[in-house]
């Protein structure tokens, strides 16, 4: 299990102006690096909830990886990406949803340039810069 350090505090703002938020490069995720440009925005945290913003340039390589201590959904807004969650590897386009299940490995591929908002529960930071 992970210690608290990885949980984050609300956002004391009910309401956050999107142009404020300044991408942050991911070098390593749950201590394994990723092979490629990974820019994360975390927009908002709640009691319960994380939202982030991810964006990955084609060709990025997220390696596979679990969480133990929360699980995530994540929304594609642009682009495609080949994903493997489990034994299950499928293909994600622009409008497709997904789940990381807690202790589930996961890993993914951008196939092209993509967007995609990911909502972490509870609250975790699992990225390094």
């Amino acid at each position: 299990m992970h210690s608290d350090a990885r949980q984050l505090q609300p956002t004391p703002d009910l309401h956050v102006d999107g142009a404020r938020f300044e991408p942050v490069r991911m070098a390593v995720l749950e201590g394994h690096a990723s092979a490629g440009e990974v820019l994360l925005k975390p927009m908002m945290v709640g009691n319960d909830m994380l939202l982030v913003e991810i964006a990955e340039k084609a060709g990025v390589q997220v390696p596979a990886h679990s969480h133990d201590d929360h699980e995530s959904v994540v929304y594609l807004i642009s682009g495609r990406m080949s994903l493997t969650i489990g034994d299950k590897t499928f293909e994600a386009k622009a409008g497709d949803v997904w789940r990381h299940p807690i202790g589930v490995s996961h890993s993914s591929i951008a196939l092209e340039d993509c967007v995609a908002i990911e909502v972490k529960s509870p609250p975790r930071k699992t990225w390094n810069q």
